[in-house]
């Protein structure tokens, strides 16, 4: 069934945001929950390491949880990816449709957001003749493998929700104190997200079988340091693995981190410096922007970066790791309230907002020039676990939208979890305060001010409802 909603703004032209939802549900009756988790290494070799790379510094992963309560399935799965492109999403949601009985809605594919995973790519490879690059083909083909070896170890379950605080990251959006222009920065005034979400799966006696996390911090601290690394997000699941001696799987989702960045992360700010430099200075790009797009495609800064430098950005990975680790770990022991019995339901909601192309360039600092875009298209979903709502966003979402949504939801147990199942057209979807500021997430934003914001948060809260009544 399809429904139509619309949002109108003035603002010397009407625009619109329509809301199509496409409202499909699995059975609504409880049950007894069953549970089981795996993870497989999509790490490549080392001897054929993608362009740009030169070492593995950890290994990158896909993550699985299924959950089953005799009536309806879940598929809960993190891919060690900067993003992944809908139309992965899509072939692999097929797949899992068809083999394992899942709906659609019930699947989260969600990208840990790492900058330093091998890219995942959503088309067909030209150079293969049409066909799939080989990692992405082995990737979706791992990610079916851990859902079978999930359901291969299922047993009696129960679930639980408890949030805890870390400080460990910051708003990047800044004023520079020289040049008094937008630029990247940590703002200790910001607005920022403490909340560490997690959710608890154990058996029956108590030995947790997997948990899944959602904190809003960018997993940049590797970024253009060479080497293939799952950042905090991948650090911080292995440290909690380590303590359950590997007998569990941690999953880790990104809240919305749109605009949070580690709160220490000067030697990856200073290893992306010393490229773009070099870079520029080598005239193989015009301005910043284009070195950074040059780099991140693989490109040859053609200079040495000091290695010290580099084990300084490799270090902090495995201080906020652990710190955030730990968190997860208290948060995790204090979970007192779980339920063998589980209600599973699900909704998509495909939101449209007005769109802009930008026709200036530059980074950051000064304001762009904008013409009317096509439309640009957001999926939200919801997948409730009882009381416990798990609101998603195909997109990097700032902090402000995803801490009003939990603030007006109906459900105290709301996480957000952004870049899951696939990639809107949007670019970053600030708030709507954000708009006046010159930052790149602002000025590359596809979306024209004041629809974004509200849509998403009346959407989620109206798929919340929706399944309330159902």
């Amino acid at each position: 069934m399809t429904r139509q909603s619309a949002y109108w703004w003035h603002t010397g032209l009407v625009l619109a945001c329509l809301s199509l939802c496409h409202f499909i549900f699995a059975q609504s009756k409880t049950g007894n929950l069953k549970a089981g988790a795996a993870k497989i290494s999509i790490t490549p070799d080392i001897s054929n390491l993608p362009k740009g790379f030169k070492i593995i510094r950890d290994s990158v992963y896909v993550r699985v949880i299924i959950l089953d309560n005799g009536i309806s399935k879940a598929a809960l799965i993190t891919v060690d990816a900067g993003m992944i492109p809908t139309s992965f999403c899509t072939r692999v949601t097929t797949k899992i449709r068809s083999q394992f009985g899942i709906p659609r809605e019930n699947i989260l594919i969600s990208a840990t957001h790492s900058h330093s995973a091998p890219f995942i790519g959503g088309g067909l490879h030209p150079a293969a003749n049409g066909a799939i690059d080989p990692y992405t083909e082995s990737v979706e083909n791992k990610i079916l493998a851990a859902i079978a070896q999930s359901i291969q170890q299922f047993a009696p379950a129960t679930i639980g929700y408890n949030t805890g605080t870390s400080f460990i990251n910051i708003n990047r959006d800044v004023i520079d104190p020289d040049t008094r222009l937008w630029t990247q920065g940590p703002n200790y005034e910001g607005s920022s997200d403490k909340t560490v979400a997690v959710l608890t799966i154990s058996t029956i006696t108590g030995e947790p079988i997997a948990v899944y996390i959602n904190y809003a911090m960018h997993a940049n601290e590797m970024f253009l340091s060479g080497a293939i690394s799952a950042d905090v997000p991948g650090e911080t699941c292995a440290y909690i693995e380590k303590y359950f001696h590997h007998k569990m799987i941690a999953l880790w989702t990104s809240g919305a981190a749109g605009d949070q960045n580690p709160m220490y992360n000067q030697p990856m700010m200073d290893v992306d410096q010393v490229q773009i430099d070099a870079v520029l200075a080598s005239h193989k790009a015009k301005e910043t922007n284009e070195a950074i797009f040059y780099l991140f495609a693989g490109g040859d800064a053609g200079i040495t970066v000091d290695p010290e430098l580099l084990q300084r950005q490799s270090g902090l990975v495995s201080s906020m790791g652990q710190f955030l680790g730990e968190e997860v770990l208290r948060v995790m022991k204090y979970t007192k309230a779980k339920s063998p019995v589980i209600k599973i339901q699900a909704i998509q909601d495909s939101i449209i907002c007005p769109g802009r192309t930008r026709t200036n360039v530059g980074r950051e600092g000064a304001a762009g020039t904008y013409t009317d875009g096509d439309p640009v298209h957001i999926l939200l979903g919801v997948l409730m676990l009882n009381d416990i709502v798990l609101g998603t966003v195909n997109a990097e979402v700032y902090s402000p939208i995803a801490m009003e949504l939990k603030k007006k939801s109906p459900y105290g147990k709301t996480m957000v979890v952004t870049i899951t199942n696939g990639s809107a057209n949007s670019g970053y979807i600030p708030s709507d305060d954000a708009f006046g500021r010159y930052t790149f997430q602002v000025l590359g934003s596809r979306l024209k001010e004041g629809c974004a914001q509200e849509s998403i948060v009346n959407g989620l809260i109206g798929l919340m409802n929706t399944i309330s009544h159902k």
